[in-house]
């Protein structure tokens, strides 16, 4: 797995390989503004109820890392550098398993978008129907097909200024469940083919797209809810309409804006920030 600031905190595989070539089986969600997820669960499928027990799971998969958590303990304290930065987080150079998941939780924690081009208009406005300043005519378009609840109703699954759902969706990949989801974890047929609703800000880096990862661009993204929404038993609301699928029927235009006001949503102050570069450069 390779997880990059410039790949908006995911990876730009699919699926991602793990320490002994194998793949997951789901792509890997982007990790920034992640705190905002109101029901504070992670995963595709929400199975860890906290970010402290999310950053410990990918190091005990089998796939993934292959490590159990002794093995973690062991690796991290044998490093000459960790003693000193463990001291200086908790007040003493102890190392166990607790403490690298709260320290782990709280990188991501800090992970926050907001110096993109859409919040820097968004301050020069009274409201976000308002054209901003700093849009190009295209952009502002694609911003009204967003907002445009009785429309499209973009804002309905990615709402707020984090761009992110409060809890898991069904948006209509499949007609039938080809990926239980959140059902696999919680057994309820109602949840089958349901799925966490990643924030949108910085998707413009984050390609490609959908828990499987089969939109390689933005504009797949547009066109399967302009025209390919599938009649799931579980489809979302927001995305029936008299009792079949809602088809927005954009025009071409209109999809060309709405992918450019997505881009808008890029931090790249966040994606270039030095702070959250790989430290071990050429690892």
């Amino acid at each position: 797995m390779r997880v990059c600031p410039e790949t908006g905190f995911a990876d730009a595989a699919a699926l991602s390989q793990g320490f002994a070539g194998g793949f997951t089986r789901r792509h890997s969600m982007g990790i920034s503004n992640a705190r905002y997820y109101r029901s504070g669960r992670f995963f595709w499928d929400e199975r860890a109820q906290s970010l402290e027990a999310q950053v410990l799971m990918p190091i005990q998969d089998g796939v993934e890392m292959g490590l159990t958590l002794d093995q973690l303990v062991e690796r991290v304290s044998a490093a000459p550098y960790y003693a000193a930065l463990f001291q200086a987080a908790f007040g003493d150079p102890r190392i166990d398993v607790d403490r690298i998941s709260r320290a782990l939780a709280q990188f991501v924690r800090s992970l926050v978008s907001y110096r993109s081009r859409y919040d820097a208009g968004r301050a020069l406005v009274a409201s976000n129907n308002q054209p901003f300043p700093n849009f190009s005519d295209e952009e502002n378009l694609g911003k009204q097909v967003y907002f445009d609840g009785g429309r499209t109703g973009c804002n309905t699954c990615h709402g707020g200024d984090a761009f992110i759902a409060p809890g898991p969706r069904n948006n209509g990949l499949d007609a039938t469940t080809t990926d239980a989801g959140v059902g696999g974890v919680t057994g309820q047929a109602r949840d089958a083919g349901r799925f966490k609703v990643p924030s949108l800000r910085n998707v413009g880096l984050r390609a490609p797209y959908m828990h499987d990862g089969r939109f390689a661009t933005l504009e797949e993204v547009v066109e399967h809810y302009n025209s390919g929404v599938q009649n799931h038993p579980n489809l979302d609301n927001p995305l029936r309409r008299n009792g079949g699928v809602r088809r927005l029927n954009l025009s071409d235009e209109e999809k060309r804006a709405l992918v450019a006001f997505l881009h808008t949503l890029s931090d790249y102050e966040l994606a270039l920030d030095p702070k959250f570069a790989n430290p071990f450069p050429g690892r």
